[in-house]
């Protein structure tokens, strides 16, 4: 059995210095130690304790003058770390042992829970009041804890750095997915996030519903485009108690529709079963 390398890739924008400090903390505390680090500065200087910390393999430190966004930042990591040549995937020996007994696992999901040892129903990557203990095979993953295969990479491309923020992990699970890829959730990989709603950033209503507009004129076949987004507008008028919310919503809807959506490539028929006979088809 081939052993894969590991590395570790950590975006921050340099807010929440006491976080990343303890993130890697736990990094340097695990039993196998990463071949690499890298910690990308999105839109920011480094914080001195991301230099200073005594941290195991090579570390590499990447300031960015300008925010990238999730899928931006993380691109700049990916990059960074192809261009050492020798590094596989994201998390350490569990990790390393998945990919290295599954060679078609392209993604390995994280479960997230907060300082109370919560999960959030919206870091589950099932539909409904799923367990957030139940693993196995599903049709997404949470950018927030995750790793990725290099080899998937290759084949799928990037994140899709224009969506700057939400739905970047759906565009490359479906990319993945379409490929032939497999996506699996490990809920005994645990990482901490601090408890937060999305909606704390003051672009989410309008990006969280361009996004998803592009999503599906990239990536689903054209009958399920007005079924999807069907759907998410009648979820959104559901659950949003906000009127300044909506009108964003909406106003990003419309940016959705106007501008340009990227590549369309969507998604095989077979990729739509696949994805229902997981659990989840891509209109939900």
């Amino acid at each position: 059995m081939v052993e894969p390398r590991i590395a570790v890739a950590v975006v921050t924008m340099g807010n929440r210095p006491a976080e990343v400090d303890a993130l890697l903390e736990s990094v340097a505390k695990q039993g196998l130690a990463p071949a690499r680090i890298v910690i990308v500065g999105n839109g920011c200087r480094l914080p001195e304790f991301a230099r200073r910390l005594s941290l195991p393999g090579e570390v590499t430190t990447v300031d960015v003058p300008e925010n990238l966004g999730c899928p931006g930042g993380r691109n700049v990591a990916l990059a960074r770390l192809r261009e050492f040549g020798d590094v596989d995937a994201d998390v350490l020996r569990r990790v390393r042992d998945l990919y290295a007994a599954e060679p078609r696992l392209g993604i390995v999901g994280f479960r997230i829970a907060d300082e109370y040892g919560e999960t959030q129903q919206r870091h589950v990557p099932r539909i409904g009041g799923s367990d957030p203990l139940r693993g196995g095979y599903v049709t997404g993953f949470l950018g927030g804890g995750h790793a990725l295969s290099t080899a998937m990479l290759a084949e799928t491309g990037d994140w899709p750095a224009e969506f700057f923020f939400a739905h970047e992990e759906t565009d490359l699970a479906w990319r993945a997915a379409d490929a032939g890829w497999k996506i699996r959730y490990c809920p005994e990989l645990l990482l901490q996030h601090p408890k937060t709603s999305p909606a704390r950033h003051a672009i989410y209503f309008r990006v969280n519903a361009r996004n998803r507009v592009w999503l599906v004129r990239r990536r689903l076949p054209l009958p399920l485009i007005p079924v999807h987004l069907g759907v998410w507008t009648l979820l959104t008028l559901a659950r949003t108690r906000s009127a300044a919310g909506l009108k964003a919503w909406f106003g990003g809807f419309l940016e959705g529709v106007r501008e340009p959506a990227g590549e369309r490539r969507p998604m095989r028929w077979r990729t739509v079963w696949r994805l229902t006979g997981l659990g989840r088809p891509p209109v939900i």
